[in-house]
């Protein structure tokens, strides 16, 4: 099988006392064995939630439908205690902020011990061995002494190894990193990133890099999945989008990003649409400088452009007719 992770119509809504809320719409991706997937947007786009939701740890006044396969296995149909069996072996999750991820009344050592005593059974010498090794091999040279420490008294570099450690304890098939160097520093940064790669690499596992930097994303990603109000609008090779982007948005996040020579960081008008207040039309209409009469009244699906990639946006439909009575109303 080459693709470890395959979604289909992903659906995450939150029931309110105000009512329903949509907040990912429909959702498409795939992940092959060894790739790393990057899913890029502005905050509040839904690309936490989409991860959460491959994990199935969101709230009770959650529900999803669509599908979410991980290995051929179909998530959505498997009890909460199957999904326990399954997260931290199979499918594990780097998180954004790790001291409110890491349990600070527990060792370092205890806390990595727990994942392997409930997925592989070993022995407490066994076990603790393991650890030790897991500790090493995400860059982290006192390994013995940051056994027994606590989250606190270690830096914030130092924490995200620590859930990179717990995160590949058991040699999981998928990795999802949400913005996993938001907090740190740039050298760190730098180091988190590339040990990651290193991981991929050595044991081959699949990767789904969660961003809003499209520096990390030229960095780490084979390909890339653009989210905006919970749609996916651009799909492509990681090439392809940052040399010829097609979505206005996508286009905007590109000249949004800091340049050497640049003499003016670019901005992108107004701000991402609550779920409760989607536009009825394209839902980056009232922010594109390029809209055109029929965005405002019919939301475009996501088609193939090309042989590289894919995009959700009337500039490119194939529905010619449409594009052809609609004008220009900016831009």
């Amino acid at each position: 099988m080459d693709n470890v992770l395959e979604v289909t119509g992903l659906t995450t809504r939150f029931s309110k006392e105000s009512g329903t809320i949509t907040v990912v719409d429909q959702l498409d991706l795939h992940v092959k064995k060894g790739e790393t997937l990057g899913i890029v947007g502005e905050s509040g786009c839904g690309k936490s939630v989409t991860s959460l939701s491959l994990m199935r740890l969101l709230d009770n006044n959650a529900a999803l439908t669509g599908s979410i396969r991980l290995n051929g296995k179909e998530v959505l149909a498997l009890s909460e205690a199957e999904m326990r069996s399954l997260r931290g072996k199979e499918m594990a999750m780097i998180f954004q902020e790790p001291m409110h991820s890491l349990n600070p009344v527990l060792t370092i050592g205890r806390q990595i011990s727990e994942v392997l005593h409930e997925h592989e059974g070993k022995s407490k010498a066994a076990v603790k061995q393991r650890v030790l090794d897991l500790l090493t091999v995400v860059g982290i040279s006192r390994a013995e002494e940051i056994y027994r420490d606590y989250p606190h008294r270690l830096s914030g570099g130092m924490r995200q190894r620590v859930m990179i450690a717990m995160a590949i304890a058991c040699n999981p098939s998928l990795l999802i990193a949400d913005e996993p160097t938001t907090a740190l520093d740039v050298t760190i940064q730098a180091q988190i990133l590339n040990l990651i790669k290193k991981i991929r690499r050595d044991i081959g596992m699949s990767v789904i890099m969660i961003t809003h930097d499209l520096g990390v994303v030229a960095e780490m990603c084979d390909r890339v999945m653009v989210m905006y109000a919970g749609q996916a609008i651009e799909t492509a090779d990681v090439r392809s989008l940052l040399r010829n982007p097609k979505h206005p948005y996508t286009v905007g996040l590109l000249q949004s990003t800091p340049r050497q020579r640049a003499k003016r960081l670019h901005s992108i008008k107004g701000s991402v649409p609550t779920p409760e207040n989607k536009p009825n039309g394209c839902r980056f209409a009232p922010r594109c400088d390029r809209v055109m009469e029929i965005c405002w009244e019919r939301n475009p699906v996501l088609r193939p452009v090309d042989q590289y990639s894919s995009c959700r946006c009337w500039l490119f439909t194939q529905d010619k007719g449409h594009e052809q009575e609609s004008s220009v109303v900016g831009g």
